[in-house]
């Protein structure tokens, strides 16, 4: 999730003309450190959605096809209002901050710009691409014994 995150900061900062400085990166830092919570918390949903359908299977049957499908898209559904919430309470959180002028301004919309536009890859990222990387990476591969 880090490097879509960096790619949605970057593409503001571009569109707004800001260029890097020590308050970019500290806003990139924090943005960092949300979208790998984000991203830990949908694997870890999608995993245990995954286990929770082998573990109702025979251990000698794999899961596979319809049964993963729905699993994975089971473990993401639990997960998509707590990304929204995260991701736009930021969003909204930091427009003031963003669209601000006057004193201190200058410095809080360059911490502002790489978590506003950072945090619409995430979302973007999280809600959509992961679920879907996770399908083939567990459908390619053998996990553990129950799916394949």
């Amino acid at each position: 999730t880090i490097p879509m995150s960096m790619v949605g900061g970057i593409w503001i900062m571009s569109y707004l003309g800001f260029n890097f400085s020590v308050a970019t990166v500290v806003g990139f830092i924090a943005l960092a450190g949300v979208s790998v919570e984000i991203g830990v918390i949908m694997l870890s949903y999608l995993k245990q959605a995954v286990e929770k359908s082998a573990v109702s299977k025979t251990t000698d049957e794999i899961i596979e096809g319809n049964n993963l499908k729905d699993a994975i898209i089971s473990g993401a559904s639990m997960r998509v209002r707590a990304v929204l919430m995260t991701s736009l309470s930021i969003i909204i959180g930091l427009m003031p901050a963003l669209s601000a002028s006057g004193t201190g301004a200058e410095i809080m919309s360059r911490i502002a710009a790489p978590m506003v536009g950072g945090m619409f890859s995430v979302m973007i990222l999280t809600l959509l691409i992961v679920p879907v990387v996770y399908y083939l990476t567990v459908k390619n591969k053998v996990f553990g014994k129950y799916v394949n």
